[in-house]
């Protein structure tokens, strides 16, 4: 089982910055890949970012020039930079991993994001 904590969440006003952090509780060698999903109130939770042990990343087309996803694969650590933060980027934001070699996905418990004046 691997445990994922996420921090760094809250409340910033349109045009502002957040930096989402996430630690899972396991070897850099059994993590696959590292991502940031969105659910916004009443939809489904959808991708936000995601990069791979091999470093490559992935955007949502409404993220891309704004949000930066980073990994330090030495403390299975994933980050994502929030820039230029807009009211339709609130929502629950929920770290995932995915393991190998055997394909398991792992998640978060979730950390509110609010933009608003």
């Amino acid at each position: 089982q691997v445990h994922l904590v996420e921090s760094g969440g809250g409340l910033v006003q349109p045009g502002g910055s957040l930096t989402l952090s996430c630690v899972a509780s396991a070897s850099p060698a059994t993590i696959y890949r590292m991502a940031w999903y969105r659910q916004a109130p009443g939809k489904q939770r959808d991708l936000v970012a995601s990069i791979t042990s091999a470093g490559l990343v992935n955007y949502s087309d409404s993220v891309k020039g704004r949000f930066t996803i980073t990994r330090d694969t030495a403390k299975s650590a994933v980050n994502l930079q929030m820039n230029d933060l807009e009211p339709e980027d609130t929502g629950v934001y929920y770290c995932n991993v995915v393991s190998r070699p055997i394909s398991y996905d792992y998640w978060g418990q979730g950390i509110q994001v609010t933009v608003s004046q």
